[in-house]
């Protein structure tokens, strides 16, 4: 899946937990959380969802490293290679 692809099924996971979410008005290196006002079980349930989407195992010990939407697209695209 080439990074396109991926960040769209990012953000329609988002969307499954923010569907207020607009895309145009996400800043890829800005902090995703902040942005979008998610809480910590927001933010749980979106890794979560993603987990499912994308058959990727994401530890509870990365969740820190998964800031902005860039290092959530750069996480899975190691991922799914």
């Amino acid at each position: 899946m080439d990074r396109q692809g991926l960040r769209k099924v990012v953000i329609g996971t988002l969307r499954t937990i923010a569907p207020e979410v607009e895309e145009s008005e996400l800043v890829d290196a800005e902090p995703l959380r902040q942005q979008v006002d998610l809480d910590s079980m927001d933010w749980l349930n979106f890794l979560i969802g993603l987990n499912q989407k994308l058959k990727v195992e994401i530890p509870e010990a990365d969740y820190q490293r998964l800031v902005t939407l860039d290092n959530v697209l750069d996480y899975l695209s190691r991922k799914l290679q």
